[in-house]
């Protein structure tokens, strides 16, 4: 079974690859599949295709650090997927020594997405979304509370609710596509207005909140990597 699993992810590779929907080389991993799950070096992989009318999207990965997908979502509303790397951490925040993050991606300059951070505390009571990356027509939930740098970036900082949980929004006030982020900066400057109290950060993940990508795009993750003690 060990080797029929392997020979099957090749072949899902090789048919990505096919049709343009995988880098060049030869993936170690992909699929095509709406909630397909890889493991690797710490973290889980998922392709996680969730929002109403989504198209066919593809991932793909070498590694934790080097993946990516193919999405062909039509250009209507509403976020269809987000495929992520996510890595668990469940750490109290007074306990958390250090929480930091460093990517570098390739975006297309077409379609609706935000490249970003979905950080989790205390389970799914509390969303911390960090937008590094935007194109399209999209916006982070809530109303727009300040403007702050923390955790070695400028923001628009939003407050809001999705109706089960609550969200804080971090919008980069400009475009990047590389660099390294100080998640526990930003989570102690949250607690520090009260907006929550001494929480575990529970997962930190990392994808493409994708809402339109007609015709097919691409997105790569060049590098990635997520430490917390």
């Amino acid at each position: 079974m060990r080797l029929l699993k392997m020979s099957l992810s090749a072949l899902v590779a090789a048919l990505l690859i096919a049709v343009g929907q995988a880098p060049a080389q030869a993936a170690v991993w992909g699929s095509s599949d709406q909630w397909a799950t890889w493991n690797n070096g710490g973290y889980t992989l998922y392709n996680n295709i969730w929002g109403s009318g989504a198209g066919p999207q593809s991932i793909w990965a070498n590694s934790s650090s080097n993946w990516g997908v193919w999405a062909n979502h039509p250009n209507t509303g509403g976020v269809k997927s987000y495929p992520n790397a996510s890595k668990s951490v469940n750490i109290r925040l007074s306990a958390l020594r250090s929480a930091t993050s460093s990517f570098n991606v390739t975006v297309p300059s077409g379609g609706s997405y935000a490249t970003a951070y979905d950080i989790w505390a205390n389970g799914h009571t509390y969303e911390i979304m960090l937008w590094m990356n935007k194109a399209g027509a999209v916006g982070p939930l809530g109303s727009f509370q300040t403007t702050a740098t923390v955790g070695g970036h400028t923001w628009n900082v939003y407050n809001g609710s999705n109706g089960s949980n609550a969200v804080f929004s971090f919008v980069r006030t400009s475009n990047t596509s590389a660099g390294t982020v100080d998640i526990r900066a930003v989570l102690n400057w949250i607690r520090a207005r009260g907006w929550y109290g001494d929480v575990t950060l529970s997962t930190i993940q990392f994808g493409y909140e994708i809402t339109s990508s007609s015709g097919g795009l691409n997105f790569v993750t060049n590098s990635y990597s997520a430490s917390a003690s």
